[in-house]
């Protein structure tokens, strides 16, 4: 995937140093060169393409995120704590009563 893009840094970076080189060249247009022809179109293109990536990740989280708030509301709703084993809360001693 990432094959494209550095073989077109390369052929940018090859006309810089052309730019820069050349008799009437200059290095500030060696730079120019570089940035505009170079590292905007790749950084668009690389973009572009992360696109699809960055849309799976936030619908992976939100849907995360929606399976963990239907958990604590399942378990708030049967009164059970989410980390309780299901054990009875009462203490299992029981208080000592005077007869009538």
């Amino acid at each position: 995937m990432y094959l494209v893009p550095i073989a077109w840094l390369y052929v940018a970076l090859m006309m810089a140093l052309a730019e820069a080189t050349n008799s009437n060249g200059t290095v500030l247009g060696a730079v120019i060169t570089f940035v505009f022809y170079g590292l905007l179109p790749v950084g668009l293109v690389l973009y572009l393409m992360g696109t699809p990536g960055r849309k799976r990740a936030i619908k992976a989280r939100e849907q995360a995120e929606r399976a963990a708030a239907g958990a604590a509301a399942q378990a708030q709703a049967s009164g059970v704590a989410p980390d309780a084993d299901r054990q009875p809360t009462a203490d299992p001693v029981a208080p000592v009563r005077k007869e009538p």
